[in-house]
């Protein structure tokens, strides 16, 4: 057996623990006296300074001025300095991409996007149009590079995300086993994590959006694709081989009895897809409602507003969407589904899943609308990358 040797109760491991206690209550409680910090920590006065001067060290805490005196030397007031670098999220979807830049609160730098040239949409190629991006804006908010602390991407694919590998991703060129995690830590000199677009998605409806403080949970996204994000016992659970939620390979009946294909579009997902509904829509209906038609939302405004074919049609794909909710809820049986992207982040949709739903006397207890629409991947994949971010930094300078 090989000896270890591990820290307990050791003086690092207790400075350690220290520093992670006061760089907490900062973050939470905001600008503060070394006074306050003793109160709230239950750490001593001598402990406290001893920490406070290593976090000014480090660049993660700073003074911003005095504070009232109580008859002495006016105590300084400290901070977490979240401007002292930032993190990164990047969406890569079919057509473009999408960026933000965010300080170390999680407050936005700057955000936007960029068309993906489909002759130029080699990973490589894609990794160098995100790393330019990324120069211009730190650029554009007067950050170096090396401010530029962690990145997270989302990808519409299966994942392996200890590995940071895109397993496929049919849209783009060669995109097949690509260890796009790596590629990108070459790239930008930083932490790179890759994950799948619905479970950061997920991710962002639970740090900022309608599925704040809920444990177990499952957001839908409906859009160009359908994918589920399953949130259970306070985190995504990505199973065994990455594919947990890839709910658009779901045996559909009547349908499809064709086995699951990584290369191919899942049947569910043809059927429920933006592309999917539309193209049933034009292919019947009537040719006045037709042309006003731009968007599955168009469809469904019609379907609210009486119109009998956009009606049916919605009650087609309802009830196939009310299926799979149903079976999720029966595996699962988790506090909330919500339903995001352009198909399923819609009133009128909700509405006829909540009436099919109504009969089930177990199993399904809440389905409802994600709140953060489009920048859900992306507030999601900054979210993450906070915590690990700031506590790597505060573990740097004893490092090595």
């Amino acid at each position: 057996m090989t000896r270890k040797t591990v820290l307990v109760g050791r003086p690092p491991l207790i400075r350690q623990t220290n520093a992670e206690i006061l760089l907490r209550l900062l973050r939470e409680s905001g600008p503060c006296s070394k006074a306050d910090l003793v109160r709230a920590s239950g750490l001593s006065a001598p402990s406290v300074t001893n920490v406070v001067a290593t976090l000014i060290s480090t660049g993660l805490v700073e003074t911003v001025g005095e504070g009232d005196s109580t008859g002495g030397r006016p105590p300084d007031i400290l901070r977490f300095k979240a401007q002292h670098g930032c993190v990164a999220g990047v969406e890569i979807t079919r057509n473009l991409l999408r960026f933000l830049l965010a300080d170390l609160n999680g407050r936005e730098l700057a955000q936007s996007e960029t068309l993906i040239d489909k002759s130029k949409s080699t990973p490589r190629q894609i990794c160098r149009q995100i790393a330019k991006e990324l120069w211009r804006l730190l650029a554009k908010r007067g950050l170096s590079r090396n401010r530029l602390f962690s990145l997270t991407v989302g990808v519409p694919a299966i994942v392996n995300v200890d590995e940071g590998t895109v397993l496929a991703f049919t849209a783009l060129q060669d995109w097949s086993g690509v260890p796009l995690g790596p590629m990108l830590g070459r790239e930008l000199k930083c932490p790179v994590l890759v994950d799948n677009d619905t479970n950061l998605a997920a991710q962002g409806e639970f740090h900022c959006g309608a599925a704040r403080g809920e444990s177990d949970f499952v957001f839908i996204t409906i859009g160009d694709g359908v994918g589920a994000g399953v949130f259970l016992n306070g985190r995504i659970y990505r199973g065994s081989q990455w594919s947990a939620g890839e709910i658009g390979y779901l045996r559909v009946p009547d349908i499809s009895r064709e086995h699951p294909s990584i290369r191919k579009y899942g049947k569910l997902e043809t059927a429920l897809s933006a592309s999917g509904i539309l193209k049933s829509w034009r292919a019947g209906g009537h040719a006045t409602s037709r042309s006003r038609v731009i968007c599955v939302a168009d469809v469904w405004d019609l379907a609210a507003s009486g119109n009998a074919e956009a009606k049916r049609l919605l009650r087609q794909r309802a009830t196939i969407l009310a299926d799979v909710i149903l079976d999720l809820a029966l595996i699962l049986n988790p506090n909330l589904i919500l339903l995001g992207g352009e198909v399923g982040n819609h009133p009128t949709l909700l509405r006829e899943l909540n009436a099919l739903l109504e009969g089930s006397e177990f199993a399904v207890l809440r389905v409802a609308l994600g709140a953060l629409g489009i920048p859900a991947v992306l507030l999601g994949a900054v979210s993450i990358a906070l915590e690990p971010t700031v506590l790597r930094l505060l573990q740097a300078p004893r490092q090595g």
